[in-house]
């Protein structure tokens, strides 16, 4: 057998891409409730560490999660063990795909209702020949809805890569562009796999192009910055938590929403981010109450990546994976593939008719008095959001601190 390491390519879209190597040498389900704040934990975790970067950060942690989901299919021993660990898979053996099979028919059935665009497509690109194992194939069919496309990366790899990238643009609407890069696939390539997740809802109370005025943007900095700010006043759920505030604006179909949490003071929001943990996440949410709000909310267009996230899941303790030690044999009997790259990049569109993506305190009315209206003015950084309301399964996480930028 060569000893040159061989590579199994994975990614993820908003977009998430991973390379694996060969070395040498309404009651929802149990598993659904375990998977789902798994994730949330996994995601913000996740967060902890790419929030170390500057500027703005927006990702999608359901497409992370998935598409290692996955490969934990074909992990064993102690690749298996780290993996669940770092992934938060607390689910029982064989539950986690299952579980994930379901959570994708529930993104399946709010796609059928038309009310939003809401698609997440994987796919397997295998080498010619390779000989993955059956069973392994049939799981990512049956609980991920892979379609599996051999491909020649001995003689074309260049090929391949194209024809990767535009299955990633065509299932993105054209937001998602390029993830794999001259020379991230040769001839030592067995394997490609892509989660491709792609959202665009309309709000369900709409901002007016015609309220839209330029404001000022407070930066980390202390500077500030001009923006296009949208306004609207309306019922929303809201509430007043620990110094922020917390407002959610569905989109239509009440399917999926828009959290967004705003800390009060502007210049500590790096303190305001190490309070973002799963359990504080739910209870601000779970504070939210129906109020008259004032909202101003400014207009976002941007991408983030292409990241690599390799370093941050060592980081998470998930290092095993990534060496020559991994074992995947479930994928294919053996035990020489490792996880060589993993990529991410992400696509958002904050606008006056909803978002696009490409990769969340009660005031008295009485009749003889006018409504108590609440004030949210998103004029400087804050943190948000975009979740699947039945599930509570995270969709895009991230933080507007550059308008801008």
């Amino acid at each position: 057998m060569s000893t040159r390491p061989l590579r199994i390519s994975v990614a993820t879209l908003l977009v998430f891409s991973c390379l694996f190597s060969i070395a040498s040498g309404e009651e929802r389900p149990p598993a659904v409730k375990s998977v789902v704040p798994g994730n949330t934990a996994f995601a913000l975790d996740l967060y902890s560490k790419l929030k170390q970067e500057k500027g703005n950060l927006f990702f999608s942690p359901y497409s992370v999660s998935s598409a290692l989901a996955l490969m934990f299919e074909g992990a064993r021993g102690d690749t298996s063990a780290e993996m669940a660990k770092t992934l938060r898979f607390s689910a029982g053996e064989g539950e986690v795909a299952p579980a994930f099979g379901l959570l994708n028919k529930t993104f399946e059935e709010i796609q059928k209702k038309g009310e939003v665009q809401l698609n997440v497509a994987n796919s397997l690109w295998p080498q010619k020949g390779h000989p993955f194992l059956t069973r392994y194939l049939k799981s990512a069919k049956k609980y991920f809805g892979v379609s599996v496309s051999p491909l020649d990366y001995q003689h074309k790899s260049g090929e391949a890569s194209r024809t990767i990238n535009a299955w990633i643009e065509d299932k993105t609407k054209g937001k998602i562009r390029d993830v794999i890069r001259q020379g991230d696939l040769d001839a030592a390539t067995r394997l490609v796999l892509v989660n491709a997740i792609y959202f665009k809802g309309k709000w369900a109370s709409q901002f007016n192009p015609k309220l839209t005025t330029k404001a000022d943007f407070s930066l980390l900095d202390g500077g500030k910055t001009p923006v296009s700010m949208m306004n609207q006043t309306g019922k929303f759920r809201y509430a007043e938590i620990e110094g922020s505030q917390a407002l959610e604006l569905p989109y239509v179909g009440k399917d999926l929403s828009m959290v967004i949490i705003l800390p009060s003071d502007v210049g500590n929001f790096g303190d305001f981010e190490k309070r973002v943990t799963g359990s504080n996440l739910d209870a601000w949410i779970s504070q939210l109450h129906q109020a008259e709000v004032s909202v101003a909310l400014p207009k976002f267009k941007g991408t983030w990546g292409v990241k690599d996230l390799v370093k941050p899941l060592q980081e998470l303790g998930m290092r095993t994976p990534f060496s020559a030690r991994a074992d995947f044999s479930g994928m294919d009997g053996t035990r020489t593939l490792f996880i060589s790259l993993l990529r991410h990049k992400a696509f958002l569109d904050i606008n006056e008719e909803g978002t696009e993506a490409a990769a969340a305190t009660v005031g008295a009315i009485t009749m003889s008095a006018l409504p108590i209206v609440k004030t949210f003015r998103a004029d400087h950084p804050f943190l948000f959001v975009i979740r699947e309301n039945t599930t509570g399964s995270i969709l895009i996480l991230g933080r507007i601190v550059e308008p801008n930028g």
